[in-house]
């Protein structure tokens, strides 16, 4: 069952891509410039189309035309007595043909009240273009006519016979018959306006069997790689939404020949596609990224190697950004802008730019610098300038430190890589500072015994470097100072707090075996007492 849910969308999808695509159209009013006819004279200027030339005539015939009054356009047709009342049918369906036919022909018209001179037809005559037909090529040609109110270019009558064949030839001619006339005229970008409400509807189509196949394409990419290249689960499903896009992006692509688009609509629409198709494949592979930076993360050589844990994130960043911009370049090329252009005009506004931008320059060397250097990486408890830290994120503008406070303080790359950073993980040993102040009640001998029992004690220690300082450094009015400078085996702070624990009530011990006592708080002077060694004022 699975196996058809999967296929029948596909089979559906290739029918419609198997239908040939649509036939070319004409403007409103003006067509782009194409390749004119043999024997078509270069386009002169709007002012030099004389108002009794062919082209004048069958511009005219397509502003009447595209505005749904057909008995007016009718008027330019040839129409035998017999078939009178079909004359505005028949402008109708002449005109359905023109659109898809000879789409960007009007500027190989004559602009010149007799036609075009030259071309081997009569006087009088005038060629529009061909229509392909099973038994040949047939003319499409204008006669040039006398009326009461003046003279005009008219479709001849052997063109008028042809109408109905032509017509019936059509792939969209069942929409010109059961879709009404306001839905066939032609909206923004010549996009009719029944296309404008059709397309939405296809692309809905389109991504509800892109959401099939993206699950079809991501069960096949489990079976074909192994877990230790795609990750898990939860990583493997990061791809459907970009499959998804993808394939949605090939269902609209092989729908639209049913639509009929004209030229400019569908070079219009092509653009989209292909921009749909660049940003999906794009969203894919950085997706792909992300998954790819998940696995090397989780090897055992990078969990091992510090300078690879910061260098992933910040390399999978940097390629993700390489990929936006290639992205949004491709897109905006295939929707018409001049890309070459626009890179131009960014080169010659470079010193301007660089100006502008020299603080986010700063900021990306900045952060490659860091990488680079590797001062610190995430995790790091850290102090930078009077901030102490843990570092939480090292992005490509700055980085983000929680405090001891819990606030997050966020300082930009370029200026963090000229600040002083002392990193407390990269310590190999921990410091023990401390002063035991004897009492000046304590004799010398007492003193002593303090100080060689506390050295020994330390030297002793099995997690205390072997270095250690304990000697009497001060005699005060109040105590006697033996300072203590040690250095405990350890990159650990929790462990580091038990040890020193341990260690201080071991020292409070050591003070009390050797009889001696730690000096108490000094006693406060009266304040009508007189001072130490003061006179008395008589």
């Amino acid at each position: 069952m699975r196996l058809r849910a999967v296929l029948v969308p596909l089979v559906a999808l290739s029918l419609v891509a198997t239908a040939p695509r649509p036939a070319l159209a004409l403007p409103q009013a003006a067509a782009p410039t194409s390749t004119p006819l043999v024997g078509a004279p270069a386009t002169p200027p709007a002012e030099d189309i004389q108002p009794d030339s062919p082209r004048a005539s069958m511009k005219r015939f397509l502003e009447l035309a595209n505005t749904g009054e057909y008995a007016e356009a009718a008027a330019y047709l040839d129409v035998p007595e017999a078939r009178k009342a079909e004359a505005p049918q028949l402008a109708r369906k002449l005109k359905a043909v023109l659109d898809h036919q000879t789409w960007g022909k009007l500027d190989a018209v004559s602009p010149h009240s007799l036609g075009e001179i030259g071309d081997g037809l009569a006087t009088g005559l005038d060629e529009v273009g061909t229509i392909p037909t099973p038994t040949g090529p047939e003319h499409v040609r204008l006669a040039r006519r006398r009326f009461p109110d003046g003279t005009r270019w008219i479709f001849t009558q052997a063109t008028v016979d042809h109408i109905d064949g032509w017509y019936g030839r059509l792939r969209d001619h069942w929409q010109q018959e059961w879709f009404p006339s306001p839905l066939l005229r032609q909206g923004p970008k010549d996009l009719l306006y029944w296309q404008w409400i059709a397309l939405p509807v296809v692309f809905l189509l389109s991504l509800g069997a892109g959401a099939l196949l993206g699950w079809a394409s991501r069960l096949i990419l489990a079976r074909i790689f192994s877990k230790e290249v795609v990750g898990d689960n939860k990583l493997l499903a990061r791809l459907g939404p970009p499959l998804t896009l993808i394939w949605a992006v090939f269902g609209v692509e092989m729908a639209l020949p049913s639509l009929a688009l004209f030229p400019p609509a569908q070079a219009f629409i092509d653009g989209l596609v292909r921009a749909g198709f660049f940003s999906g494949a794009v969203w894919f592979v950085a997706r792909c990224v992300d998954i790819g930076g998940a696995r090397l993360l989780d090897l055992p050589s990078t969990r091992a190697n510090p300078a690879a844990r910061s260098l992933v994130p910040l390399g999978r960043k940097t390629l993700k950004v390489a990929l936006v911009i290639f992205a949004l370049l491709a897109a905006l090329s295939e929707l018409g802008v001049a890309v070459g252009s626009l890179v131009a005009g960014l080169g010659i506004g470079g010193v301007a730019i660089a100006l502008a931008a020299q603080k986010t320059m700063e900021n990306l060397f900045g952060s490659l610098s860091i990488g680079v250097d590797q001062p610190f990486r995430v995790g790091d408890f850290v102090t930078v300038d009077t901030i102490s830290g843990t570092v939480e994120s090292i992005g490509l503008r700055s980085t983000r430190i929680r405090t001891l406070d819990r606030t997050v303080v966020t300082l930009p790359n370029g200026k963090l890589a000229d600040m002083r950073i002392e990193s407390f993980t990269e310590r190999d040993r921990i410091k023990l500072a401390a002063v035991l102040a004897l009492d000046r009640t304590c004799s010398a001998a007492s003193v002593r015994a303090v100080v060689l029992a506390v050295r020994e004690q330390l030297k002793n220690h099995p997690k205390i470097w072997p270095d250690v300082s304990v000697a009497l450094t001060r005699v005060s009015d109040a105590s006697f100072d033996v300072e203590i400078l040690a250095w405990f085996q350890t990159t650990s702070w929790d462990e580091f707090l038990q040890l020193r624990e341990d260690t201080l009530l071991a020292l409070l011990e050591t003070v009390e075996k050797a009889g001696a006592r730690l000096a108490g708080p000094p006693v406060p002077t009266p304040p009508d007492a007189p001072a130490l060694g003061a006179k008395r004022v008589k």
